[in-house]
């Protein structure tokens, strides 16, 4: 049976790829080298701090329009959460050269790593005959990463939160996707690692949510739950139930 799904969409970060490392590690690595003082607890600390200031974090959409504007705009929001994260932990004085430099090394392909089966689940979608989107709450150095990881061709969009003016779980960044390729929701799947952003987020839109649940951690109902990329090329070749 042919499937109705004409367009497959994908979350990015802990989806496609992953940190190379850990961001606790490359926070606190940075920071020792701006002046932070570490104690045995700091890397526990700082992922914690972490988890805290981005949950509490408003939603990164913004008003502004121009390129420059914009990338402040990200890079303000940013400053945000890190600045939130030592406050919490420990502020040091070189703190404003501390951000500068983290802020580009997540910009550095070479801080990200595909999953194993990444490439090859794309290339296989697309022989398939399906559109590939990015529907993602990343900034704009997305784009550099997906270059820096050799992906970006494999996708016939990217919508991302600071360029759509719409956050996931959002119903109207799926809906600005979708009018890329000209498809109605139930054409369409999301393909995320996020319950609340990726399967709730798409599934409200109207779309087919799919959760990417690595660690078998979720018991999700409503929805399809797979454990590894390659799962998907099954579900999406014959009719959702």
């Amino acid at each position: 049976m042919k499937s109705p799904i004409q367009v497959i969409f994908f979350d990015a970060a802990e989806t496609l790829f992953h940190i190379n490392g850990s961001v606790e590690d490359i926070y606190l690595s940075h920071a020792v080298q701006h002046g932070f003082r570490q104690t045995s607890d700091s890397q526990a600390s700082i992922a914690q701090a972490f988890r805290r200031a981005f949950q509490d974090a408003s939603p990164p959409v913004f008003a502004a329009t121009d390129p420059v504007e914009l990338k402040q705009c990200e890079r303000l929001w940013w400053f945000d959460i890190v600045h939130n994260v030592f406050y919490r932990v420990g502020m040091f004085e070189r703190f404003d050269e501390f951000f500068e430099q983290v802020f580009q090394v997540f910009e550095d392909p070479g801080s990200w790593v595909l999953f194993p089966e990444t490439h090859a689940v794309l290339v296989r979608l697309r022989e398939e005959g399906f559109e590939l989107g990015i529907v993602s709450n990343f900034d704009s150095r997305l784009f550099p990463v997906m270059r820096g990881l050799g992906i970006d061709r494999l996708f016939d969009t990217v919508t991302i939160a600071s360029l759509s003016m719409a956050a996931k779980p959002a119903s109207k960044i799926f809906e600005i996707a979708l009018e890329k390729h000209a498809a109605d929701p139930e054409e369409a799947m999301h393909v995320g690692d996020s319950l609340r952003d990726d399967m709730e987020g798409a599934t409200k839109a109207g779309l087919t949510g799919v959760l990417l649940d690595r660690a078998g951690r979720h018991h999700a109902t409503g929805g399809h739950v797979i454990r590894t990329l390659e799962e998907l090329l099954p579900l999406v070749m014959t009719k959702p139930t």
